[in-house]
């Protein structure tokens, strides 16, 4: 990616010299292995970003709470020292907690994130009241509230369809667009 980002912007800075790269990439999943022994991950060390929407920050500090929490259970206040179970009951309550919400996002991100028109898809959708309050409460909640089964299925037959014309439109789809430092460099310059 980084060498993407200055294929782009090579243009605007010939003749510039990068003298350090300091980013890190959001990570987009919670991490396979999140503990060994008595050390335990929390927050974007952990994976706990929301795909769409990149936020981490609730979701560190709930975790670093949790886990505190756990070991601090676990410890008996302090008095006898916690072991890897404590950090296995901040993840089983972590799991059950938010598992839900990180599936339910990286569902939607596959859906509707592959294409111009399938994120178009999803914008009609997102006229909807129903989403609107979907979103609005599950966003609040930090967690996907239940929503009414007959509205669910609803929003299902109309998500189907969103997506049935965004597949239609995508065979007509215009110009792709590319990273590549030539097409870009063509672009700027013309």
């Amino acid at each position: 990616y980084q060498q993407a980002t200055r294929d782009r912007s090579q243009v605007k800075t010939e003749g510039g010299k990068i003298i350090r790269v300091e980013a890190h990439p959001i990570p987009e999943h919670p991490r396979p292995r999140r503990y060994q022994g008595r050390i335990a991950l929390v927050g974007d060390a952990a994976g706990y970003v929301t795909k769409c929407s990149g936020e981490g920050i609730y979701f560190a500090a709930k975790s670093g709470r949790m886990c505190a929490e756990a070991i601090v259970e676990e410890s008996k206040n302090g008095t006898v020292m916690a072991g890897p179970g404590a950090i296995r009951n901040y993840l089983d309550k972590w799991d059950r907690k938010y598992w839900t919400t990180y599936k339910v996002l990286d569902i939607l991100q596959k859906v509707f994130y592959r294409s111009n028109p399938a994120r178009e898809a999803f914008v009609e959708l997102c006229e909807d009241t129903y989403v609107q309050k979907m979103t609005f409460d599950s966003y609040l909640y930090k967690t996907v509230v239940p929503g009414n089964p007959v509205d669910d299925f609803k929003l299902l037959v109309r998500t189907v369809g969103s997506l049935v014309r965004a597949n239609a439109l995508r065979q007509g789809e215009g110009p792709s667009v590319t990273f590549d430092s030539r097409a870009n460099e063509e672009r700027v310059t013309a």
